[in-house]
């Protein structure tokens, strides 16, 4: 299904950016190259590899875009990723837009919650740490982890737990520096490593 992506901000500095309209039936054409990563339909069976489908378009999208610009400036800008700027670096606008349409048509597979992490994690992903400044992650993520498309705030609700650890952890130590104002690593450098571990099993079961 057509679409054009359009990322409304929400709050001051937000901005507005809009995308080329893309077509999923070409963007399922053009994902083959995806697959060995992310699965046919975007559900990787790789842990550390997110799982794509369902997942925003407008998010996809500018992922995608930042993987290029990354690319194109030494890791300098955007969002830097050995494979997926390699990847990302032949894609056109169109290429981007139909990609992002194809895999956002599909159905994430679901997660597990472990039974021992629910409690700590529903306190701080509902709450967060008022003591230690820590925002609530259901503010951006929503309840069920959906996100907010519009706000480009990313589906999180049944991704792989190692793949969420492995970017909170990022977001920490600035390598992943794509987040918008800053948000994402401003909450992030105040995660305990246990923080990160429960938050991560905690999401892999929210849908």
């Amino acid at each position: 299904m057509k679409k054009w992506l359009l990322l409304l901000g929400l709050a001051a500095g937000f901005g507005q950016m809009a995308f080329a309209e893309g077509d999923a039936e070409a963007g399922k054409s053009k994902a083959a190259t995806c697959a060995a990563c992310h699965g046919n339909d975007g559900n990787s069976m790789i842990p550390m590899n997110p799982k794509i489908a369902g997942q925003h378009e407008g998010y996809l999208a500018k992922q995608l875009m930042d993987f290029r610009l990354a690319s194109q400036t030494g890791g300098a800008e955007g969002r830097n990723n050995a494979v997926m700027n390699g990847m990302a670096a032949g894609l056109s606008d169109q290429d981007i837009a139909d990609l992002s349409a194809w895999f956002a048509s599909q159905t994430m597979s679901k997660g597990e919650t472990p039974e021992d992490v629910i409690e700590a994690g529903k306190a701080l992903y509902t709450g967060g740490d008022l003591e230690r400044g820590i925002t609530a992650c259901i503010a951006c993520h929503g309840p069920r982890g959906n996100g907010m498309e519009l706000a480009n705030f990313p589906d999180i609700s049944g991704q792989h737990s190692d793949y969420t650890k492995s970017q909170l952890e990022q977001f920490r130590s600035g390598q992943r520096a794509n987040d918008l104002n800053g948000m994402m690593r401003d909450i992030a450098k105040k995660l305990t490593d246990e923080d990160i571990r429960v938050l991560s099993l905690y999401v892999s079961g929210l849908h």
